[in-house]
Order: structure tokens, then sequence, then C-alpha cells
């Protein structure tokens, strides 16, 4: 990042606006696939939503560790949230056994940008 774009500061972001998001099971794992909108907009997903900051933002609804692995070549990330989903989709008595609605939730968290990166 150039130091003309960090003198200007940042802005709070949602993922929404830089990123899609699917989400499924798998047991008692939830995972999550974040990918940038646009090329330029990975790096900052790599800087900014890092597997302790999931695992901050989904405080409460999960037991275990979250993982991430990177996937640059799709510009993407994909997070694996253990103990998400009360025992899994067969045996769950959550109201979102899949965790599918767990990658909108994700969505909604905010993140810096610089003032100099375009977010459509």
């Amino acid at each position: 990042m150039s130091r003309a774009v960090r003198s200007r500061g940042s802005r709070k972001v949602p993922l929404l606006a830089l990123a899609h998001a699917r989400s499924g099971d798998k047991g008692d794992t939830a995972n999550i696939g974040l990918i940038a909108k646009r090329p330029e907009y990975y790096p900052l997903l790599v800087r900014e939503v890092t597997a302790a900051r999931v695992a901050r933002h989904f405080r409460g609804l999960i037991r275990g560790p979250v993982e991430r692995f990177e996937l640059p070549n799709l510009h993407a990330l994909n997070f694996l949230l253990h103990g998400a989903l009360g025992g899994g989709g067969t045996v769950s008595l959550k109201t979102d056994a899949q965790g599918k609605v767990l990658s909108t939730a994700l969505l909604r968290m905010e993140i810096s940008v610089p003032r100099g990166i375009d977010v459509r």
C-alpha cells in the first residue's frame, strides 16, 4: 500500500461491498467461502479477515477453532468453523443446522479499507 493511500486514512466497509460468500456444513463444522468481487480486493481480505477476527465475529455461536485457507488463484478465502453446528445437520436442534446463514452473517462484518480504494 502506498504512503499516499495510508496518509488519507481508512474507513469501515462491510464485507458485503467487497465479497461474495457461500456456506455449508460437514458434520459439526461450518464451511464459509469468501470470494473477492474484484481481484484488487483480495489483498484487503487477506489482511483484514483473519481466522482470529472471524472467531471473534462468531463468538458465542461456535465452540471450536476457526481455520483459514487462502486460495489466491481464485481471489478467495475459505474458513472452517469447528463446533459451529450443534453436532451437525442430522442431530442438531439449531434452526440453521447446516450453517447456510453463516455466510450472510460474515458479510455483515466490517473491515478497514483505505480511502484510496474504490468500493462499488
